[in-house]
């Protein structure tokens, strides 16, 4: 049986080389295999408009997406906190769809629902407020409306910004908020979910209103990285390394 494959946070950047190493290894090897990759936001370190996929880097990234997706693998994509910009120029260039946040699919046999996961974060109000403005079409207009340079000399500035905020947040609000999670549940009516941005790789088993339920955390590829093979009805966490 072919599986399907989940990441997430893979953060690929020309600063990066062992991260893209690994995801070209990964597309030539266990997703080249796969009968569907679901990527669940943040491919990309930072992403400032479709415009920009024809940068060396972007475009040699896109280059092994097209690959896959040509080869018979389903590929899927979903915005992340870093990418997303990312809009039908891209799924047309590799081949991707583009999946809303949340989506809700059939997984072995499971109804299964897929996240990027920031959403679930409640608890860090000023993200939240943040993520409004940013997935606003007002805001987006505006922005892609500037040039390339000023984009990514403005996305640099919001990322250093990030940085510095992140060193005075408590972990605790930057992980998903227990009642966000049991709701989201609820509102999708799923026992499965998948999601990651929180970087907090592993599986929670919980009880949603007298229901088993499982809430699988993809890890980020800052460290050693690794993906989510479901291949039947239940899911095997694969780290690299």
């Amino acid at each position: 049986m072919q599986s399907s494959l989940f990441v997430s946070d893979l953060h690929l950047g020309e600063a990066r080389p062992e991260a893209n190493e690994r995801f070209f290894s990964f597309i030539e090897g266990p997703a080249s295999a796969a009968a569907a990759v679901y990527i669940l936001g943040d491919l990309f370190e930072y992403w400032i408009g479709d415009d920009d996929l024809d940068e060396p880097f972007h475009a040699l990234i896109g280059g092994f997406l097209r690959n896959l997706s040509r080869s018979g693998v389903s590929l899927y994509v979903m915005h992340g906190n870093r990418d997303f910009l990312m809009g039908e120029r891209f799924c047309a260039a590799t081949g991707a769809r583009l999946l809303e946040d949340p989506t809700v699919i059939d997984a072995g046999g499971v109804r299964t629902l897929l996240m990027h996961g920031d959403t679930l974060c409640t608890d860090d109000r000023d993200y939240q407020e943040w993520r409004e403005i940013a997935h606003s079409e007002a805001w987006q207009r505006q922005f892609l409306a500037q040039p390339l340079s000023l984009r990514r000399d403005a996305m640099t500035s919001l990322r250093e910004k990030s940085k510095k905020a992140l060193k005075t947040k408590p972990a605790k609000i930057m992980d998903v908020n227990p009642d966000a999670v049991r709701e989201a549940f609820r509102r999708h009516d799923v026992s499965r979910m998948i999601h990651g941005h929180t970087h907090l790789p592993g599986d929670e088993v919980l009880e949603v209103d007298g229901r088993r339920c499982e809430r699988w955390v993809l890890p980020d590829w800052y460290g050693s990285g690794g993906y989510l093979e479901l291949s039947g009805s239940r899911p095997r966490l694969v780290r690299f390394g």
